[in-house]
């Protein structure tokens, strides 16, 4: 977010509430979004066409393992 604000402050206010509704979406429904072809046992929600969420289901809530930029190679 830091990153982004230096250059544009209303893109990442923008980019962190679509992070936060995602993840809040993801709570509610956790199986709702496809399991990663490159993390076994995690899933990935596509936030914005360059960010993932990485997260697992756990018995209790999601754990958000990581937010990564799409281009970047994981894990």
């Amino acid at each position: 977010m830091d990153f982004i604000s230096e250059r544009d402050a209303q893109a990442a206010e923008r980019l962190f509430a679509q992070i936060e509704r995602d993840i809040e979406h993801a709570a509610e429904h956790p199986y709702i979004y496809k399991r990663s072809q490159r993390v076994i046992g995690l899933r990935e929600i596509v936030t914005h066409p360059n960010y993932l969420i990485l997260y697992r289901i756990t018995v209790t809530c999601i754990e958000i393992v990581n937010i990564v930029h799409a281009r970047r190679e994981y894990p």
